[in-house]
């Protein structure tokens, strides 16, 4: 029987954490005496791994000074968990319904991440879905998106071959991920980056709810 995988990204895709990106990404830039960053430009970044996002944010500083903020920003969610201030991160209305259905259809689940080893595990099991995944990739333990590393090794935790997976994700890094790994890559509207960014950068199908989100999946031809 042919495995079936599908591969969700987290930050936008599984749950609405743009509230305490942001304010990280504050604080981050805050240590060394920097403006408040954009929001909008914040949340275009979600998904990268953190140097490269502080790369794309300031495109003209370092790359020694892109660690150090990296660094920040890790300290940032320490502090905020800490303190108790993290703000909840609500998974999206429907999805575990999603997540049921696929299971009933066969499917195995794995997730590629920009978040940290920890943050995801806290994620998941805070929302008590982290038994529901095969595999768990984060930006740990790869190189950053659109770098198809997550992916492969998704497949091979899932025993899956590329042909029977499907990448569903929120941001254009995602989609390009997908095209690397001969993916196929379906985009969801609810989250970072716009469905004409998704559509460039290679997805082959756009979902605007859950119910299109589980068709587009099911409809795979394995």
């Amino acid at each position: 029987m042919t495995t079936k995988l599908a591969i969700f990204d987290c930050d936008g895709t599984l749950v609405d954490s743009q509230a305490n990106i942001c304010r990280a990404m504050e604080m981050a830039f805050a240590a060394e005496g920097l403006g408040h960053p954009d929001h909008h430009r914040v949340r275009r970044i979600v998904g990268l791994s953190l140097v490269e996002a502080m790369r794309v944010m300031l495109p003209d500083a370092e790359a020694g000074f892109h660690v150090v903020l990296a660094d920040h920003y890790k300290n940032a969610f320490h502090e905020l968990r800490g303190n108790g201030t993290l703000q909840h991160e609500p998974l999206y209305d429907g999805l575990l319904e999603v997540l049921d259905r696929l299971d009933q259809q066969g499917w195995k689940l794995a997730v590629a991440t920009g978040k940290s080893d920890r943050g995801l595990d806290l994620c998941l099991t805070h929302h008590g879905i982290k038994q529901r995944f095969v595999s768990l990739q984060t930006a740990d333990r790869h190189p950053s998106k659109p770098h198809p590393s997550m992916i492969f090794q998704a497949l091979a935790d899932a025993g899956a071959r590329p042909e029977a997976a499907v990448m569903i994700g929120d941001t254009s890094y995602d989609m390009a991920m997908g095209v690397a790994a001969n993916v196929r890559a379906i985009g969801v509207d609810w989250g970072y980056h716009d469905a004409s960014e998704l559509q460039t950068a290679g997805a082959d199908s756009i979902a605007y709810t859950m119910d299109e989100l589980f068709d587009h999946i099911a409809r795979h031809p394995a």
